[in-house]
């Protein structure tokens, strides 16, 4: 879903971007290329355990003109929205217990319920 981005950048510093669309959600980057990255990241952690999904985009030309992106440059960026699917699904998994016990501490080390851990580990595997 391509999402319009405000960028600004102040002398010698890094490249920062709003997503008006997405209150709160904001994302700074050292190299331009980087910000798409770093926007999809700070959508899915602002969105992570939400019950409502991320409004939709609106035109770009809503933005254009309001006064506080004027100093700046947009672009468009393609948020994946998949990554941040919101509505749980119940599962019904079986484990060796001294797995569990290990899930769950390494959970509660990172403050993380057991379901958070195990998405997360998820993930990572499925990155590879």
């Amino acid at each position: 879903m391509l999402y319009p981005v405000y960028v600004h950048q102040q002398e010698d510093s890094a490249y920062g971007a709003i997503v008006p669309d997405l209150p709160g959600v904001h994302s700074a980057a050292d190299e331009l290329e980087q910000l798409p990255r770093m926007v999809q990241e700070a959508v899915e952690l602002m969105y992570d355990g939400e019950t409502k999904a991320p409004p939709m985009p609106s035109p770009l030309s809503v933005h254009l003109n309001q006064p506080q992106y004027q100093d700046g440059f947009w672009m468009l960026v393609d948020v994946d929205l998949s990554k941040v699917n919101t509505r749980a699904v119940r599962l019904n998994i079986s484990l060796p217990e001294y797995l569990v016990g290990k899930i769950d501490q390494a959970a509660a080390a990172r403050r993380m319920s057991r379901s958070a851990f195990l998405a997360l580990a998820a993930e990572h595997e499925l990155s590879h």
